[in-house]
């Protein structure tokens, strides 16, 4: 019987079989932080349960970790408190721990595929949405919560209803100035927020195939924005070559049999989907969102669309753009900003800042524009250094903070103001995401980047083009 990718990996980590209900599911990396860990691990010893299997798991301080000065002790009581049960709860456990000052601390989504534990053909959860990031590998991963991660510590399974499929095809090649960001935010406001719930994505076509490993990531990463459960990419050389010899890969003849394995790991000829869609690579381009969820985006050159043009309620849809402080019409270039993410783990890898320095060289920060330039771990900020990024960022007026979630969920202290607008990296635009009343426009570390040096929304198309 033919199958897609996603069967293939799926099907051969059931357990059991629950009739009319979900199946039981192996899982082979489960990835854990400081925020949804602390309650499973004080549920496992009520019930006086154990870590099954602890070198399985692995843990990473990331979400409430401040990014600058981390030496220092934590000022947040409650951020401290979670810091150090995630740490208590590792060594007791006999777990993988990188804490703030550990050199292989980051973003979790960063550093798991960095060090090898996101392998082709594995299932790997995490207590965060944006584990789908890891499918970029060909694996099938995927956001669970506290109680389930107490499942998971404890039986090394979980219990999930089978997601249906979806293929989304984008072939052709992609146009001066698109990125990856950009191609997932237009899939998003094509499908809209909700439009993929209930299925788990594959990506294929031209566009995916050319794409860097790390804009697989991004792809995927993104995923979630529009209701998929995850995003999943066939592993091909450019994966095998990207996690070879990394910390926790196989080594020698335990590599040999992976790759046996991993090379079958494709979508059969004449599998069929529950839905196939679409799309021309030279239909997008520079992305940017205007509202209040990640499915109202549109092309950087555009303006805002009339309520009547756009699906779902004109309340809700006036309602978004009242928070923003748009109208419908508007044009988006040129738009006044007041503060520039570069980070998170969507966009907080080694590429996203060659992106950024790519545009800032030779230029200067706005003087209206607060920027944080926030690396994804301490090996993307070590690259920064090696490859003479941080002397170009520096000259232009930027700094870099030290590794973690930093703004694209404010759980430490960088947090937009009331009212202020950000041009953010990261994945997610919703009301005070960013800090309380905070407003985000979601896009590329080029658009970041253009607009960090003009202080308005700028195409990047521009300034690339006098480089």
């Amino acid at each position: 019987m033919s199958k897609t990718l996603f069967d293939k990996v799926w099907d051969s980590h059931v357990i059991r079989k629950i009739n009319d209900g979900p199946d039981v599911l192996f899982i082979d990396r489960h990835l854990i932080h400081e925020v949804t860990s602390p309650v499973a691990f004080l549920g496992l010893k009520s019930r006086n349960n154990s870590v099954l299997f602890p070198e399985k798991t692995f843990a990473t301080a990331d979400h409430n970790t401040p990014t600058i000065n981390q030496h220092l002790p934590v000022e947040d009581p409650l951020s401290a408190n979670q810091l150090k049960a995630l740490e208590q709860n590792a060594a007791d456990w006999g777990i993988t721990h990188w804490g703030l000052g550990h050199q292989k601390n980051g973003i979790v989504h960063v550093v798991g595929p960095e060090n090898g534990i996101t392998l082709p053909g594995a299932t790997i959860v995490c207590g965060d949405s944006h584990t789908s990031t890891h499918g970029a590998f060909g694996a099938v991963a995927f956001g669970i919560g506290t109680s389930e991660v107490e499942m998971v510590l404890s039986s090394q399974c979980i219990m999930q209803p089978k997601p249906k499929k979806m293929r989304i095809n984008v072939n052709g090649k992609l146009g001066f100035g698109v990125t990856p960001k950009d191609v997932a935010l237009f899939m998003i406001s094509k499908l809209s927020a909700s439009g993929a719930t209930g299925y788990f994505v594959e990506y294929a076509g031209d566009v995916f195939k050319n794409m860097s490993m790390e804009g697989r990531m991004t792809v995927c990463n993104l995923s979630i924005e529009m209701g998929a459960r995850g995003g999943i990419i066939a592993p091909d050389e450019k994966t095998f070559d990207y996690i070879k010899g990394r910390l926790f890969t196989p080594k020698e003849e335990a590599w040999d049999k992976a790759m046996d394995y991993w090379k079958t790991l494709k979508t059969d000829a004449d599998a069929v989907f529950d839905e196939e869609i679409n799309f021309i690579a030279i239909d997008i381009e520079p992305m940017i969102t205007y509202g209040t969820n990640p499915g109202m985006g549109t092309g950087i050159s555009n303006y805002i669309p009339k309520a009547e043009s756009v699906e779902g309620g004109v309340a809700s849809y006036k309602k978004s753009l009242e928070y923003m402080g748009f109208h419908e019409g508007d044009k988006m270039i040129g738009k006044k900003v007041d503060f520039v993410f570069l980070g998170s783990c969507t966009n907080g890898r080694i590429e996203d800042f060659r992106a950024f320095a790519s545009i800032v060289k030779g230029r200067k920060k706005a003087d209206n524009i607060t920027a944080w330039l926030v690396p994804g771990s301490h090996d993307v900020e070590a690259k920064i250094k090696e490859e003479g990024l941080l002397d170009i960022i520096n000259a232009a007026g930027f700094e870099l903070r030290e590794p973690g979630c930093s703004a694209c969920l404010a759980m430490n202290d960088d947090k937009v103001p009331a009212g202020k607008l950000a041009v953010s990296t990261s994945n997610r635009n919703f009301e005070g995401r960013q800090g309380p009343g905070s407003r985000t426009l979601l896009a590329s570390p080029l658009v970041a980047a253009a607009t960090a040096v003009t202080g308005v929304l700028t195409d990047p198309r521009t300034l690339l083009i006098n480089n």
